[in-house]
């Protein structure tokens, strides 16, 4: 059987963690096997806020080292930067003529920001669900995977297809939204109750795939527990000791019940001594690959282009189709 085209993208403004490694990365690694994949390090979404160029530039760069650090296969995977294929502007045009301003208006972010009085928003903001939209369309994707707060985009880029291809002839396939399966849910060191987000005030908070063995060293060892002194996977009682639990289970992908059985009796010393080595265990190996590529940036621009031409054919094909449709010469 044909393989499904699945798309996935996403904004290069922050360091990726360990979290987004256990939790959604590690799981692309198998999903290269199974559908047609394409990845997209989404730079022109960045602008929907105030970002420095040289802010945007290194950041896509990095997001890019670091993806192909974690095992994403450039002979697997189409692995592309956005603005390297300039079909994604024109078809946002396109679609921006069939998408009503109450179908917009009702995407959580620039709601959001009215909600709270917000009134220097740019249009970007806006109008970013639909570059979305287009960034789908134009692979004949089957299979987004999203998090529950993304489906009503995907649900946006469906009624927009629909509506265009009730317009203009059929055009697009039209795509679904699929929350997979979350790998560990892993929360932060010294708030164990919120999940490590990359865009944390405290980076003691968080372990990024970037950091050295003595930074992940000093984290752990800074990571809250409590004064039980029990070693049990309780989050809602223990949530700093069962978030260390989760973080030891998934690195070396055993049960945590095995991990449980394992530390029994050996004190938080022993629980913070063990996810140290299974995180350095896990990251290590990441960030020499990472480190690799950032000092060989040729390297990595020519990837970078290559999935750019890649991408392009088949972009280009959607694009000259709907052009076709609508009567653009």
């Amino acid at each position: 059987m044909k393989k499904q085209i699945l798309y996935s993208a996403t904004k290069p403004t922050g360091n990726l963690t360990l979290g987004n490694y256990l939790g959604a990365i590690k799981n692309w690694l198998s999903l290269q096997n199974e559908y047609n994949c394409y990845f997209c390090i989404a730079n022109l979404h960045s602008h929907t806020i105030e970002l420095s160029a040289d802010f945007v530039k290194t950041k896509t760069l990095e997001q890019l080292a670091m993806f192909l650090a974690c095992g994403l296969d450039p002979k697997k995977s189409i692995i592309y930067v956005q603005s390297m294929v300039p079909e994604h502007a024109e078809l946002t045009w396109m679609l921006n003529c069939t998408t009503m301003m109450g179908e917009a208006n009702r995407m959580t972010q620039y709601k959001d920001k009215v909600a709270k009085g917000i009134t220097s928003v740019s249009t970007a903001l806006f109008t970013y669900p639909v570059l979305m939209a287009a960034d789908i369309l134009l692979y004949n994707t089957n299979i987004v995977p999203v998090g529950e707060d993304q489906v009503q985009h995907v649900e946006l880029c469906r009624d927009i297809a629909t509506r265009f291809n009730h317009r203009f002839g059929p055009t697009f396939v039209i795509p679904k939204a699929v929350v997979p399966t979350v790998g560990a849910r892993i929360k932060g060191l010294l708030d164990p109750t919120s999940k490590m987000g990359k865009s944390d005030d405290d980076p003691n908070n968080i372990i990024f795939l970037h950091n050295t063995n003595e930074e992940i060293t000093k984290k752990i060892k800074r990571a809250v527990t409590d004064s039980l002194n029990n070693i049990a996977f309780d989050e809602q009682n223990q949530p700093g000791v069962s978030n260390l639990l989760t973080i030891i289970s998934a690195c070396e992908g055993v049960p945590i019940e095995n991990v449980v059985a394992e530390l029994t009796g050996k004190g938080y010393g022993a629980l913070k001594q063990r996810a140290t080595q299974s995180v350095i265990n896990t990251i290590a190996p990441i960030r020499e690959k990472y480190n690799y590529y950032m000092s060989h940036q040729d390297e990595l621009i020519k990837i970078a282009t290559d999935g750019a031409r890649k991408a392009q054919k088949v972009a280009h094909e959607t694009l000259l189709r709907a052009k076709q449709n609508m009567g653009l010469l």
